[in-house]
């Protein structure tokens, strides 16, 4: 099995587990609309410096690199295969607790919130073995949307304590407990938690965080897919030196 394929699937089980012209005989006239299009590229280009980066373009500067972070990592553009895709957006996701939805969200890195734009990365040394790091940028441009996004994944936190259950294309599976954990001061704000599942009768331990900076926020999540299909226990951390790079390339 690939080894996209192999971390899509654990995600899955994790969470379970967007003129018309005229002319004119006039030599005149043509001249002038000729020299009109000559300009219009230097136009188009000068508004376009003005009005800035769109969001899109701010996370793919803002994501970190396979330099930045060292160590060994793999950084790469998240593609996952739709065969093991859990939702390609949050309306497909249903959940038996509301509350919990951004938990979901979370673990299946779809958006955080209502942003304007996201992107995601995975961050791995090997999926086979170890686990699957992932880090999802969003990008708020309208203001109080990317607090707003924090506080739901914070009250999903504190509310979904005796897990979830989540359904998508058929697919479901159940959290069975979500905890709060501590973490380093980062941003303007972050929260980290940690999530159990049982598969098969073992155990899995996933962990999540997000760090909000201004109207970015960071997402990051870490399974062990490996672990869940071969069947035995495994406790997925985000690694410092993700955390670390990223983080330090939003403040």
């Amino acid at each position: 099995m690939k080894r996209t394929a192999l971390a899509a699937s654990a995600l899955s089980v994790a969470v379970l587990t967007g003129l018309t012209g005229c002319g004119s005989d006039d030599s005149d006239t043509d001249a002038a609309a000729a020299a009109a299009a000559a300009d219009e590229p230097k136009a188009s280009a000068s508004a376009s410096q003005a009005k800035g980066p769109s969001p899109a373009e701010r996370l793919a500067k803002l994501m970190v690199t396979q330099a930045e972070v060292g160590g060994g990592y793999k950084v790469e553009k998240s593609t996952l295969d739709a065969e093991y895709t859990f939702a390609k957006s949050q309306d497909e996701v249903t959940l038996d607790k509301a509350v919990c939805a951004p938990l979901a969200y979370v673990m299946n890195q779809l958006p955080l919130g209502e942003p304007q734009a996201f992107l995601t990365h995975h961050a791995s040394t090997n999926t086979l073995t170890k686990g699957s790091n992932y880090i999802t940028l969003n990008a708020y441009e309208e203001e109080g949307k990317a607090q707003s996004a924090m506080a739901g994944l914070s009250k999903a936190v504190d509310s979904c304590g005796a897990g979830f259950t989540a359904k998508a294309n058929g697919n479901s599976g159940k959290q069975d407990t979500v905890t709060a954990e501590k973490t380093d001061a980062a941003g303007d704000e972050s929260l980290a938690f940690k999530s159990t599942m049982a598969f098969k009768g073992v155990t899995h331990t996933v962990h999540g965080a997000a760090v909000r900076s201004a109207d970015i926020v960071a997402v990051y999540y870490s399974v062990n897919g490996g672990a869940i299909f071969k069947g035995y226990p495994s406790d997925a951390k985000i690694p410092a030196a993700v955390l670390k790079a990223q983080n330090a390339k939003l403040s």
